[in-house]
C-alpha cells in the first residue's frame, strides 16, 4: 500500500505519544522524553552474570501492547525514512510525524497490518538535514479508537559541514552465556541511545544459527526477532545498518537452489526485521538478485554530511566457507577462494575513487573474513597481495583488480576501517588508515580476547561500544564502557575509557 502524507488540523501536543521501549529496569518510558540520567554505580574489575536481568523476549508482556518488538527507523535518505513495525496481531496502523520546531503534524495513510511479521511504513517528502519526531498509532479488532504504540525521532541526511555522531558495536553473540549478559546488552543499547546518534552499525555475529540444534525457518526468524527487541532500543531513533558475520551463515556456499535453506531464511529475516538499503538514487550497493531472496542488500554505501560510509561483505561472495561452516565444508580451504568477488571490488573501487567526502569509513566483519588480527593480516591475499609463503601472488590470483584492498583504501584516503570478530577493542594504523577492532557489547567477564594476535599499544576488553563524532575539522572516536550493578571495579557505566581524534586530511 502506498502511504501519503496528509496535513492534520491538530497541534503537536496531541501527538506526544508514550514510547514502549524496554530499558534495563524493564519499564516503559516516553521515547520523546530526555534520556535517563547516567548510571555511575557500576564498575570494572571482577565479573559475573547479572542475576537481575530480564530477557528482551518479555517485551510484549511488559508493555502490554499489541507489538512484538520496538518499532525502528531504517534506510534514511535526504527525503525519506522507513518505519518498521512488528505487530503480534492484525492491526490498523499509521505514523504521525512532525519536523523539529514545527507545529504541523503529518501522517501516513492507515494500513491493515497482519500479525506475526514485520511491516514497513515509508515516510516520504521530508526535508534534508532535519530532525523529525514520529509516533505509531494503532487499533486492534477490540479497540474503538486509535491509541499510541511507540514513538521516536530520526534525522534526514546531514548537509556538508555538519557535526553529527554515529555508533558502532562489535559482535553481540547472544548464544554464548560467557560473552553475553542480557541486562548488560540492554545497558549498552541505553548508553548508545543517550547521545542520539544519527545511526548505529553492527559488525556481525548477532544472529548465530549453529546453536539452534535443528535449524528451522521459525528458529532462524526467532533469532532476528529476539535481537530486534534489544537493537530496537537504539534503532527506535537511530537507523540500524547490519553487517554480515560468519556465524549468521548467510553465505553463498549454502545456496542450492531451494527456498528451504538456512542462508535464505537468514537473509530474508535480516532484511525483514532490519530493513537494509538497496541500490537507488541515494544508496549504491549490490545489484544481484538471488532466487528466493531478491536483492541481498549485503553491501552498500551512502554519503552523510562530510563522510562516506561503505559496508562490504565476504560471505555472500565466496563459493566456499569463509569461516564457520554448517554443511560440513572445510573452512580451511584456499584463502584465495575467499573473496568479496570481482563485482564488489569494482563497486568498492568506483565508490572510493569517485567520492569527494572529507572522511571515509569502511565496515566489514573482519579483514579477509576470517583469521585473527587487524593490520597484522593486511599484507595477505586479496587484502594485501601476498600469499602465506610471503610471495607476491596478487597479479595472478586477482587479475584486473589493479591493487589489493588495503592499498585501495590507503590510496583513496579511508579514515577508519571498522571490524569485529575478535571481541576486543584495538586501535592500529597502517599507511594512514586507522584499523579499529570492536569489543563485545555485553561481555560480563571483561575478557581480553585474542590480544596476542595484535601488534598494538591499545588493547582493551569489553563490554561497551564506540561513538564517533564527525565534525568539519576532525573525527573523534570514544570507547564507551557498559556496566551494571553486579559488576565491581573502578570504571563506571557510560565512561569514556579510550578516545582519539583524527584530523581532516588536506
Amino acid at each position: 500500500m502506498k502511504y501519503v502524507a496528509k496535513n492534520r488540523a491538530y497541534t503537536v501536543s496531541a501527538v506526544l505519544l508514550i514510547g514502549l521501549l524496554v530499558l534495563a529496569a524493564c519499564q516503559a518510558v516516553p521515547a520523546m522524553e530526555a534520556p535517563p540520567a547516567k548510571d555511575k554505580k557500576a564498575g570494572a574489575a571482577g565479573g559475573g552474570v547479572s542475576d537481575t536481568s530480564r530477557p528482551a523476549s518479555d517485551y510484549r508482556a511488559i508493555t502490554g501492547g499489541a507489538f512484538l518488538a520496538p518499532c525502528i527507523v531504517a534506510r534514511p535518505t535526504d527525503r525519506s525514512v522507513v518505519v518498521s513495525v512488528v505487530p503480534g496481531e492484525e492491526v490498523l496502523a499509521y505514523v504521525e510525524y512532525r519536523a523539529e520546531g514545527s507545529q504541523q503534524v503529518l501522517r501516513t495513510e492507515t494500513a491493515l497490518l497482519g500479525g506475526g511479521k514485520p511491516h514497513e511504513i515509508p515516510i516520504e517528502g521530508l526535508e534534508k538535514d532535519t530532525r523529525y519526531y514520529y509516533g505509531l498509532m494503532y487499533k486492534s479488532a477490540s479497540d474503538t479508537d486509535f491509541k499510541p504504540a511507540d514513538s521516536g525521532t530520526f534525522m534526514t541526511q546531514r548537509s556538508e559541514g555538519s557535526t553529527f555522531t554515529f555508533g558502532v558495536q562489535g559482535d553481540s553473540h547472544p548464544e554464548r552465556p560467557q560473552q553475553f549478559d542480557p541486562a548488560l546488552y540492554m545497558r549498552t543499547m541505553q548508553n548508545a541511545r543517550e547521545y542520539d546518534p544519527d545511526f548505529y552499525l553492527t559488525s556481525g555475529d548477532d544472529f548465530s544459527i549453529e546453536k539452534l540444534g535443528k535449524i528451522t525457518q521459525e528458529g532462524v526468524e526467532g533469532l532476528y526477532l529476539e535481537q530486534r527487541r534489544y537493537l530496537g532500543v537504539i534503532g527506535n531513533s537511530s537507523p540500524l545498518f547490519i553487517v554480515n558475520g560468519n556465524h549468521e551463515n548467510t553465505a553463498r556456499y549454502l545456496i542450492d537452489g531451494r527456498a528451504d535453506n538456512p542462508a535464505v531464511w537468514g537473509q530474508n529475516a535480516r532484511n525483514a526485521y532490519f530493513p537494509q538499503p538497496a541500490p537507488d538514487a541515494f544508496y549504491s550497493g549490490d545489484p544481484e538478485y538471488v532466487e528466493h531472496i531478491g536483492l541481498l542488500r549485503d553491501y552498500f554505501a551512502f554519503t552523510w554530511g562530510d563522510a562516506l560510509f561503505v559496508v562490504i561483505d565476504y560471505y555472500w561472495h565466496s563459493m566456499i566457507p569463509v569461516d564457520t561452516s554448517l554443511a560440513g565444508g572445510d573452512k580451511n580451504g584456499d584463502p584465495w577462494l575467499k573473496t568479496i568477488d570481482d563485482n564488489q571490488y569494482a563497486w568498492l573501487k568506483k565508490t572510493l575513487e569517485e567520492s569527494t567526502s572529507k572522511y571515509k569509513f569502511v565496515f566489514t566483519h573482519h579483514v579477509l573474513g576470517f583469521g585473527r588480527g587487524g593490520t597484522d593480516l593486511a599484507s595477505l591475499y586479496e587484502w594485501g597481495g601476498y600469499g602465506k609463503n610471503g610471495k607476491w601472488e596478487f597479479a595472478e590470483k586477482r587479475p584486473g583488480w589493479g591493487m589489493p584492498i588495503h592499498e585501495l583504501m590507503a590510496e583513496n584516503g579511508v579514515t577508519i576501517f571498522f571490524q569485529g570478530h575478535d571481541h576486543v577493542f584495538v586501535r592500529q594504523e597502517l599507511d594512514g588508515v586507522t584499523y579499529q577492532t570492536l569489543p563485545l557489547p555485553a561481555d560480563p567477564y571483561r575478557t581480553l580476547y585474542f590480544a596476542s594476535a595484535y601488534e598494538a599499544e591499545t588493547k582493551l576488553a569489553g563490554p561497551g561500544h564506540v561513538r564517533v563524532t564527525v565534525a568539519p575539522d576532525a573525527v573523534t572516536l570514544d570507547y564507551i564502557a557498559s556496566r551494571i550493578d553486579s559488576m565491581s571495579g573502578e570504571i563506571m557505566n557510560d565512561e569514556v575509557v579510550h578516545s582519539y581524534t583524527l584530523f581532516a586530511k588536506e
